[in-house]
This record gives structure tokens, C-alpha cells and sequence, in this order.
């Protein structure tokens, strides 16, 4: 397999390492600092104008959503294409969220794109790829080894047009973000299928009724 990197994506290096240098590395010291004194109850947790300004910095210059490979709404690069570039941004803690390639809204973004309906698109998507909002990936449970995901135990069921969650998670990816809107939840759904159909995933509004936020885990 040819590893070259084409033309196009030597020129992104090039300009993330370059923005990496006149934007990020100067405000990422600053930024860090703030976040500690933040503490650990992310009620207190804020959105940082430097990132935000930063966001809006990559945006303009093009350096956004490079992780889709779909040309509109994203770069257009292949998955051999974008990783040096994920490499070069992972230099940094801050790098990935202001070139809006953060985990975990880069596999959420994808899920909505490849799976969401239309109406599902427009409310998170959308929001999601302009930066506006944060997504959560819910599949961690406590009481189960949650490395293999057939042994999650929180059930998803439907009752008229509405589902009911019931469970708990933890190293829930992306939960504290000032400004988390939506989350990803994997859940039980069918426990009579085979072990490996058995799960599916939800949509999940952070602000939904029965959702209670407990706790952080430090890191």
C-alpha cells in the first residue's frame, strides 16, 4: 500500500502546524491553568474565550471538520489522508477541539451523518459540525466489564412513541462540556436476539426527563 501523503494533504500539515504554532501553542499553557482552577465540579466548568476564538480562527482558514470524508460537509480526505493530520493535532490537548475534530463528536458526528433522518441531522448535526454544540458517548456501565460492549446491561424500550432508558454509565466521554447537548447511548433492546444483535444505539437530549448527571470521574 502506497503511504505517501497526496499534495493536498502535505498542504494541510503544513498550514495546521503552522496555525498549531501562531494560534494553539500560545493559549494552550493559559488555557489548561484555567481549566485546573475550574476544579472538578463541572457545574462550574465554562466555555473558554480563547478556544472559542481560536474555533472560529480554524474555521476561517479552512482547518474544520477535516475527520469526514464527505466534501461538503466536511474535507473530503480519506481515512490514510486525514491520520497524519490527527497526529499532527493531537500534539496539543486543546488542538482537536478547536479544529472541531474532538472526541467524542467525531464518531457522533458520524453516527448522525451515515444513520441520522433528516430532522435528527438538522438538530444535532448541523449544530454539531459548526462547533455550536458538544456531544456525549454513553456506553460504560459500573457493574459490567464494558470492554466487551455485549455485556451492556441498560435497557432501551419503546412504549407508544416514546423509549425508556433505564440504567447507569459512567466514563460517559464528553459529559461536563459547558456545552454538551446531546448524547449517544448504547443500550439493550432486544435480550432475546443473538449476543451480538442484541444493542442499539439512542439519541438521548442532555436536558431530557429521568436524566441526572451524578458525578465526574477524575482521570
Amino acid at each position: 500500500m502506497h503511504f505517501q501523503p497526496s499534495e493536498r494533504c502535505q498542504a494541510l500539515l503544513k498550514a495546521i502546524r503552522d496555525f498549531m504554532r501562531r494560534e494553539v501553542q500560545p493559549i494552550e499553557a493559559e488555557c489548561l491553568a484555567t481549566a485546573r482552577e475550574m476544579g472538578a465540579d463541572w457545574r462550574q466548568w465554562r466555555v473558554l474565550p480563547a478556544i472559542e476564538a481560536a474555533k472560529a480562527k480554524a474555521r476561517e482558514a479552512g482547518l474544520w471538520n477535516l475527520f469526514l470524508p464527505d466534501a461538503d460537509l466536511g474535507a473530503g480526505l480519506s481515512t490514510l489522508e486525514y491520520a497524519p493530520l490527527a497526529e499532527a493535532t493531537g500534539h496539543s490537548l486543546i488542538a482537536p477541539e478547536i479544529f472541531n475534530c474532538n472526541a467524542p463528536d467525531t464518531g457522533n458526528m458520524e453516527v448522525l451523518y451515515h444513520y441520522g433522518n433528516e430532522a435528527q441531522q438538522a438538530q444535532w448535526l448541523q449544530p454539531l459540525l459548526a462547533g455550536e454544540i458538544r456531544s456525549v458517548f454513553a456506553m460504560t456501565e459500573p457493574e459490567v466489564a464494558s470492554s466487551d460492549a455485549t455485556n451492556i446491561q441498560t435497557t432501551i424500550r419503546r412504549e407508544g412513541d416514546e423509549y425508556v432508558i433505564n440504567g447507569r454509565k459512567w466514563w460517559a466521554t464528553g459529559l461536563g462540556h459547558p456545552n454538551a447537548k446531546i448524547a449517544i447511548v448504547m443500550g439493550l433492546t432486544d435480550a432475546a436476539a443473538d449476543r451480538h444483535h442484541r444493542h442499539s444505539m439512542v439519541l438521548v437530549p442532555l436536558d431530557a426527563p429521568g436524566v441526572e448527571i451524578v458525578r465526574m470521574l477524575p482521570a
